[in-house]
């Protein structure tokens, strides 16, 4: 059997993962009020089936405005719950860790679905009021949202933590705070998206505020022995926007908090910003973060190859790496991953007799 790290476990807290392999959230755009569906269970559960130690559902919404589209998972019902319930269940009976990502998308909800375009939809169409720290719009054509009071702060922080108190009693083990691509969280952290002259804006102390309180919100809700994750963008690329060294000072916070892993990917904040997209492209960031902070990372963006992969874990540019759109490909990547990398790993019985020799 070979030493490959990537298949070597991960114990966070009292949490134990049983390879480095974790799945990103990836919106499927399939539920109906808020309510996963038997889709969520089949998209979820095969990645469960596949090998994944980690199998993280979408950006679930904490609140119904703060849904990318109308038709994104919620989780802020007992009721939505008790739907996600049977996936955490079937995860963890095929040795996957259940994770939930929790989320508001701010300025950028209140969208149609992308194959129908991912245009703004109004109140005629189905679609509601966005919030944000500022009444700037994500693009042109987008609604000018309202600027958030404290009051709707204090509304928002306690939706996450509600959400988090749902997901463990949904069953799950790992809670992530989405502070990435654009969205709520990540539009206080970003200069180009907040212009606010209070206390939750202009310096960098300022601007962390809010979400660094939703995250310790969510820490203190969620229990002592399971981890809580942060996803982050670690920049805007763009000049003037939110960088790698203001990512290390919020990872320096949100160690603090007792956050267990910062989740490192990048971007979206802005339409028009020049990504210099190629394979395992945010590595860095993960390992900037690592190394500067002392906290987990993961590792996120155009990783497809298993001996890539390895070399990030192995070199200790990330703790784990989160797969997406790969996983979209093959339900079944960490199986053929470790075939390739010379690494015994069993399957699923049902599938026993299909399993290379």
């Amino acid at each position: 059997m070979s030493g490959a790290r990537l298949y070597s476990p991960l114990r966070l807290r009292e949490l134990e993962f049983k390879n480095r392999i974790f799945v990103s959230p990836m919106c499927q755009y399939s539920a109906v009020d808020g309510m996963p569906t038997d889709w969520h269970l089949v998209h979820l559960g095969s990645r469960a089936v596949g090998g994944a130690a980690l199998v993280m559902t979408e950006a679930t919404a904490v609140s119904p405005e703060g849904r990318i589209t109308p038709f994104d998972t919620g989780i802020w019902s007992r009721e939505q719950a008790a739907e996600f319930r049977k996936i955490a269940g079937f995860l963890r009976q095929h040795g996957a860790v259940a994770g939930l990502q929790i989320a508001h998308a701010g300025r950028k909800a209140s969208t149609d679905v992308p194959w129908r375009g991912g245009k703004p939809l109004d109140t005629g169409s189905g679609g509601w009021q966005p919030i944000a720290p500022s009444p700037v719009p994500f693009a042109e054509g987008y609604a000018v949202p309202r600027e958030m009071t404290e009051a709707d702060m204090e509304r928002v922080r306690a939706a996450f933590a509600a959400s988090a108190r749902y997901g463990r009693e949904a069953g799950f083990e790992v809670v992530e705070v989405h502070m990435a691509h654009g969205y709520l969280l990540h539009e206080f952290l970003s200069p180009l998206t907040n212009r606010r002259t209070d206390a939750f804006g202009g310096t960098l102390e300022n601007r962390l505020r809010f979400p660094v309180s939703v995250a310790r919100a969510v820490r203190e809700e969620w229990p002592e022995r399971l981890p809580v994750f942060v996803r982050v963008s670690a920049t805007d690329w763009v000049e003037g926007g939110w960088d790698l060294p203001q990512t290390v000072a919020l990872a320096r916070e949100l160690k603090s908090l007792g956050i267990d892993m910062v989740d490192c990917s990048s971007g979206g904040t802005v339409p028009d910003a020049v990504v210099p997209a190629g394979p395992g492209f945010q590595a860095p960031f993960a390992a900037a973060v690592r190394r500067e902070v002392g906290i987990a990372t993961g590792a996120v963006g155009l990783i497809t190859e298993p001996a890539q992969a390895e070399e990030i874990v192995s070199t200790g540019q990330a703790d784990a790496i989160l797969i997406g759109r790969e996983f979209l490909r093959d339900p079944y990547w960490p199986l053929h991953a470790a075939r390739s990398l010379g690494v015994d790993v069993p399957w699923p019985s049902q599938y026993e007799r299909a399993k290379p020799s």
